[in-house]
């Protein structure tokens, strides 16, 4: 039995956001806690399977080093109507990094929600492969393709549990941690001066897509606070459905610790940002656990 208070993680989705929940694990084992049980949504359920596989680290050594043309490297385009990439080489290369795992045989208890487009339910892997669950799980639609599993077309589990408290309810452990990544705007968030772009060596469908995506990066620069493109607008719609949902579940199932981190901490794609993501979830987390006893009774929530 351990020393330490143990805690069941739940991480929510919310695109680049997710770097976040980087620094909320680190802050988590900094004060002296136990992570026994992770269930993650979107990229809830990438970072939290990785940390769940023990090569958090190596991930973090790698999404840190990461510049705005090396993201636009990592996307796969989808020659049908599906979605505007396959997801195949960002898994591919994650299997590579991480290696592939079997979710039961993970050192910590590991499930990733995803939504079955053909019942619209939600579907838990807790087997299987873990990158099986990942790639299902971060399906964003219209961003990624679907993932056919067993006769299932699945999408983002954020489409039905943004943040998935339920897989943890029988969990024995101490507390149950919950992150919102789809918090109210925070006015003093800005974001960085834009990298300068460099001209990606690619073929002339490569190069192509990554002009587009990068025009998209300039045009959310340059204009007027008000204007939104296409990418933003289906994000967006996202996370309004997701923080309508988010509600209903919180009302139902209740944390010991609730952390939010803005929508507006960047925009779902900024994966380049993320030092600084990684340091507003560490801030945020270390804020919320100086408040929590070690041993605090169940159902005493703390909010930031």
């Amino acid at each position: 039995m351990s020393a330490r208070p143990t805690v069941s993680l739940v991480l929510g989705s919310g695109g680049a956001r997710g770097l976040a929940h980087i620094g909320i694990i680190e802050a988590i084992e900094r004060a002296g806690y136990e992570v026994r049980s992770i269930a993650g949504t979107s990229m809830g359920a990438l970072v939290g399977g990785i940390y769940a596989a023990g090569r958090l680290d190596v991930y973090t050594r790698w999404v840190t080093a990461l510049s705005r043309i090396d993201v636009i490297r990592l996307l796969d385009f989808a020659y049908d109507r599906k979605g505007l990439f396959k997801g195949e080489k960002i898994i591919n290369l994650l299997k590579d990094l991480i290696g592939d795992h079997e979710i039961t045989r993970l050192p910590i208890s590991f499930t990733a929600v995803a939504t079955d487009l053909k019942t619209q339910k939600e579907v838990w892997f807790n087997r299987g492969p873990l990158f099986d669950a990942i790639r299902a799980s971060i399906s964003v639609p219209t961003i990624f393709t679907p993932y056919e599993y067993q006769g299932m077309q699945l999408v983002d589990g954020a489409l039905v549990n943004p943040i998935p408290i339920a897989p943890t309810l029988h969990d024995n452990n101490d507390v149950t941690v919950a992150v919102n990544l789809n918090g109210p705007p925070d006015p003093r968030l800005e974001g960085p001066a834009p990298e300068p772009a460099a001209e990606p060596p690619f073929r002339f469908y490569h190069r192509r897509i990554a002009e587009f995506i990068e025009t998209l990066y300039q045009r959310r620069e340059q204009r007027d606070p008000g204007d939104i493109g296409l990418i933003d607008i289906a994000a967006r719609s996202m996370d309004a459905m997701q923080t309508v949902i988010a509600r209903f579940r919180l009302a139902a199932y209740l944390p010991d610790v609730y952390l939010e981190i803005p929508g507006n901490v960047c925009a779902f794609h900024e994966f380049h940002r993320a030092r600084e993501l990684i340091e507003i979830g560490r801030t945020r987390a270390c804020e919320a656990l100086e408040r929590l006893p070690k041993h605090a009774p169940r159902h005493d929530v703390t909010l930031l």
